[in-house]
């Protein structure tokens, strides 16, 4: 496992990444639908996806299963390895998110499972901006996490989107946009004017 942030590297020695897909494999078989973050992404019908903290790649699939372009990107090594094995054709970077200077602009960047809340508390406003200068004009940053002490607030990361130039457009409770009536889990949708 490469070294990485603190949070991240806690919930990382607990996962086995053989093992870790098989989660949304028993979802499958069981009748319920482990690709709740694809429909949404997919209600907005975009073209292009910067699947950021992408994992092992099973949102990214999912969405170029559908026909809309992936780029991947997540600071895990391990990870992208791991999506890369499993499609190939996929481009797959290993980049830490913050950081990221892509010259391709998209109709939606993704940030599935707790990205936000794993990304070092100094670096989270650098990449919720960069996640915002990589959308399109009306482009849209859909990312869900989890609420919890010690993590991210949704004023937080409100306050974050505002300050890259983003606009609140919806909140969620979950990815199948039950209403966010307070909890534990919120998906937030902003969009680039």
């Amino acid at each position: 496992m490469t070294d990485l942030p603190g949070d991240w590297n806690q919930w990382r020695e607990q996962v086995d990444l053989d093992q870790y897909d098989e989660r949304w494999r028993r979802m499958a078989e069981a009748g319920e639908n482990p690709h709740g973050e694809a429909d949404l992404i997919a209600s907005y019908r975009p073209a292009s996806v910067l699947d950021g903290g992408c994992g092992t790649g099973r949102v990214g699939i999912e969405l170029v299963r559908r026909g809309i372009a992936v780029l991947g990107v997540d600071v895990d090594q391990d990870m992208i390895a791991a999506a890369r094995a499993k499609a190939p054709d996929v481009e797959w970077v290993a980049a830490d998110l913050a950081e990221l200077a892509r010259p391709e602009r998209f109709d939606v960047v993704a940030l599935a499972g707790n990205v936000i809340p794993y990304v070092p508390d100094g670096s989270r406003p650098a990449a919720v901006a960069a996640c915002a200068r990589h959308l399109r004009p009306g482009g849209r940053l859909v990312a869900g996490f989890q609420l919890q002490e010690g993590w991210p607030t949704l004023a937080d990361y409100d306050g974050w989107c505002e300050a890259a130039g983003l606009e609140p457009e919806d909140r969620f409770g979950t990815w199948d946009r039950a209403p966010y009536e307070g909890g534990n889990y919120a998906v937030s949708v902003h969009r680039r004017p």
